[in-house]
């Protein structure tokens, strides 16, 4: 009986160890990141800078949830957000869709009701119809006129998909791939992506104020001007985590602008002052 124990012990001891083994290599295999997304988020990088009327990008037809027809160049102008999903999805794309949504709601309210546009485009095809791309919105309750649900042909995923460097692959559940959102310039080149399903504020507001920014400073005229000074004021708030005007910013300018002012009419009069001395 005694030596049964002892195997029985022995036995169970090497279990234990093959087990913690196992468990031991399956947490060090989970800690190193993957190739595969590596690569993916390498070209998704390398898609920064890259203008979409490369390679007829921007003129792609793409069909809204009425089926009417659009292309990326009709949103010349103004920034614009896009994000790649597939409507059979029921974790990552509803989720990402509904961060970007809370995204969306935050920088229309600092920057501007009508200061950039939004739209999501379907890579499944053929499931990804205007149809389903419509369903998949309402069931996301997303009801904004300058957010459109999109579809694409087949035929012209690939070369959508790969000038975004959006990257995806097919598994038994559906897709693999980044949770990732573009942001274009009004130009049409892509000048930023923004990464995962719950990213941070200032990681998508910050871009898109920045452009805003620089799309003022190349105007001169009063609106341009007021709004670079607002968009400068406009601070992201940790403790409410939302952007707010910072007002002391606004007397800081107004100071520094005094300031300015009355030196500028202080040289101005003693230049005027020698002149009558002569």
């Amino acid at each position: 009986m005694g030596g049964a124990q002892c195997s029985t012990a022995a036995a169970c001891v090497a279990a234990l160890a093959a087990t913690l083994l196992l468990a031991v290599g399956w947490a060090a295999a989970q800690a190193q990141p993957a190739s595969g997304w590596s690569d993916a988020l390498r070209d998704s990088q390398a898609a920064i800078g890259r203008a979409l009327d490369d390679d007829g990008i921007a003129s792609l037809e793409l069909r809204d949830a009425l089926n009417r027809p659009l292309r990326l160049a009709d949103y010349r102008g103004k920034p614009l957000v896009v994000s790649f999903i597939y409507t059979g999805c029921f974790q990552a794309c509803p989720v990402t869709t509904k961060r970007l949504a809370d995204g969306v709601a935050a920088a229309r309210q600092a920057l501007g009701a009508d200061s950039f546009q939004v739209v999501s485009i379907g890579f499944n095809q053929p499931f990804d119809d205007p149809v389903a791309m419509g369903a998949f919105a309402r069931q996301m309750r997303i009801d904004d006129a300058r957010w459109a649900f999109l579809a694409v042909s087949a035929a012209d995923v690939p070369r959508l998909t790969r000038a975004f460097g959006f990257s995806y692959t097919a598994t038994p559940k559906g897709f693999d791939h980044l949770a990732q959102a573009s942001i274009v310039d009004a130009r049409g080149r892509i000048a930023a992506q923004v990464y995962g399903e719950n990213f941070e504020l200032p990681m998508f507001v910050g871009p898109l104020k920045d452009l805003l920014a620089g799309q003022a400073a190349q105007r001169i005229d009063l609106d341009s001007v007021w709004r670079k000074v607002k968009l400068y004021c406009t601070v992201y708030d940790p403790a409410s985590g939302n952007y707010r005007l910072n007002y002391s910013l606004f007397f800081e300018i107004f100071c520094g602008v005094t300031v300015l002012g009355g030196i500028g009419v202080y040289l101005l009069r003693a230049l005027r002052g020698q002149r009558t001395a002569r």
